[in-house]
């Protein structure tokens, strides 16, 4: 056999969508504060075709460790050919999902030059594609494998029992999760600037993007505790309605976060799409608060 499974029974590919959602959740959750950071632009504006082939390979090479000893997929490489494989598969997933998260933010548009818009993205990449690689081993033990021997109507049972202190105890994590991430976000001049590039809806869709990549983290890439959180029966605890409730949360976290370091003094539509766009990663955050109760 080349590989080891983990894995329950699914056919190949929702078992590769299912990695790839893993993978880019895992890159979501450590690469996202680098992506508000405007140093980083400015540089990769001013980074050549060999200095970018310079940093792929630099980031390559860390990503190939972390797949020979966890990686992002349900089964474990065994083989050197097939860590190697998933390592550039790895990268990809890694550069198209820096890619997408820039064009949302409005750092990429159509009139941004060719050779601007891959120097950020490959610089951005680096610490998404890290995320990838440890996606599998981070919070991960997944549907398949079970966080504890509970049968589903004991979960249910405990699940009913809980109720309230269920949903107490998400909201907290919440918040604090989104204070984690994006507490330090909030006191920087790139989200101002960020905000000011989007029109109405393209902060309706920055909202969507948002939601989608919370819900895909909680609910959709295995991470540690999913088939508890499925089957948690209380105020809200359900996948969509707890997900759109924790993002109301996140954004009513950015915005004290904004207030704090006094930044939301600006008219309200200003400060309504500082609050989207900071937004992000407080939902990012409050997903990754949630994973770890």
């Amino acid at each position: 056999m080349d590989r080891v499974r983990t894995g329950g029974d699914r056919g190949p590919w929702a078992s590769e969508a299912l990695d790839v959602v893993r993978a880019a959740s895992g890159g979501m959750l450590f690469g996202i504060p680098l992506l508000y950071t405007v140093e980083v632009w400015w540089t990769g504006t001013s980074t050549r075709p060999p200095q970018m082939l310079g940093i792929l390979a630099l980031t390559f090479l860390p990503v190939l460790l972390l797949n020979r000893t966890a990686g992002f997929r349900s089964m474990r490489d065994v083989r050197l050919r097939d860590a190697v494989l998933d390592s550039v598969e790895a990268v990809a997933i890694g550069l198209v999902l820096v890619t997408g998260v820039l064009i949302l933010l409005q750092e990429i548009t159509r009139a941004t030059p060719l050779a601007v818009g891959l120097g950020k993205v490959v610089y951005e990449a680096m610490p998404f594609c890290i995320g990838i690689g440890v996606a599998h081993h981070f919070l991960q033990r997944g549907r398949d494998e079970g966080d504890d021997t509970e049968d589903a109507d004991a979960i249910s049972r405990r699940g009913q029992e809980q109720g309230l202190n269920a949903t107490m105890a998400d909201v907290g994590a919440t918040v604090i999760g989104s204070l984690f991430v994006a507490l330090n976000i909030a006191a920087t001049d790139e989200v101002p600037l960020l905000a000011s590039s989007m029109s109405p809806q393209w902060l309706l869709a920055l909202m969507a993007a948002s939601i989608a990549i919370s819900y895909a983290i909680v609910f959709v890439a295995g991470f540690s505790g999913e088939d508890r959180r499925h089957s948690q029966v209380g105020v809200l605890q359900r996948p969509v309605t707890e997900t759109m409730a924790c993002y109301v949360i996140a954004l009513f976290s950015a915005a004290l976060m904004l207030w704090f370091f006094q930044r939301a003094a600006g008219p309200w539509a200003v400060t309504l799409g500082e609050v989207v766009v900071l937004g992000l990663p407080a939902a990012v955050g409050g997903a990754a608060g949630r994973l770890a109760i």
